[in-house]
């Protein structure tokens, strides 16, 4: 079975052509609970979002902010398991024809089994996965398998990053670069800040793959600030925190989460 890559590749390359950024929406699997995660997830698509990253709820999730956290642990007091991230790919993806990923921390795919993981995930669809803690030069088991499967290996890079080591991550990444707009966790600010422009111009300048950037962006007026230097604007913790105010309104939530895609998905879109 082949995942996605060419699917999401096609994607980033559509918005390209269209002179925009894409909008990459993040929702954690299991949350508020599997179903209502997959319904959110549906919303998301229908509000304008071209790609979704899922996130696969962690007990230590050390670049997530706190609202991340909240829902992470929901899910995972809810008794998320591996099988439901995959089922939650599956049918977001049947449901929409779009790409989506799996944002996961490297632990629960060693436990589970690199080419058990890999074969789920593009037997389920996954177009591949953003693996934030996994060091490039300990990555060779993890890319073997999921290029054999299809799958797009996403890493991440940061500010902090050097001009030498951003060009050993690109090297080996596949689908597109995760570019974080500053240092710290996940969460909503004020201002995504000017590192992230230098942060992309440096990445671009190793490879010829997309550069995302995430970390920050909550509203359509940052998203079109950083749609207008990078390939896609990824927003997370602004989707989570809709839900986490609907306080259990699933209706609500999903209102909530389907009007802040099509707030996002103008934004993305460099217009004046």
């Amino acid at each position: 079975m082949t995942g996605n890559i060419q699917l999401l590749g096609d994607t980033l390359a559509k918005a390209k052509s269209e002179d925009r950024a894409a909008l990459i929406a993040y929702l954690p699997a299991g949350f508020p609970t599997v179903d209502g995660g997959i319904a959110a997830i549906k919303a998301v698509f229908d509000g304008g979002a071209d790609i979704v990253e899922v996130g696969l709820p962690h007990s230590d999730p050390v670049l997530d902010g706190p609202v991340i956290q909240t829902a992470d642990d929901i899910a995972l007091r809810g008794g998320v398991k591996i099988a439901d991230v995959m089922r939650t790919v599956r049918e977001a993806h049947e449901a929409t024809g779009k790409p989506v990923l799996v944002m996961t921390y490297w632990n629960p795919i060693d436990r589970y089994g690199v080419e058990r993981f890999t074969e789920e995930l593009a037997a389920a669809g996954g177009a591949g996965c953003i693996l934030p803690d996994l060091p490039v030069q300990e990555s060779a088991l993890w890319r073997e398998h999921a290029a054999k499967h299809g799958l797009a290996t996403v890493f991440v890079v940061a500010p902090s990053s050097k001009d030498e080591r951003l060009a050993t991550i690109t090297a080996a990444g596949s689908g597109f670069v995760y570019a974080a707009s500053l240092m710290g966790v996940t969460g909503t600010r004020e201002s995504v800040g000017n590192q992230a422009a230098d942060l992309v111009r440096r990445t671009r300048a190793t490879a010829d793959l997309p550069v995302c950037v995430g970390l920050g962006v909550s509203d359509a007026v940052q998203a079109r600030e950083v749609a207008a230097f990078a390939d896609g604007v990824i927003v997370g913790s602004a989707f989570v925190k809709r839900i986490l105010d609907a306080d259990g309104d699933e209706a609500a939530g999903l209102a909530a989460v389907r009007e802040l895609a099509a707030e996002l998905a103008e934004g993305v879109r460099r217009v004046p």
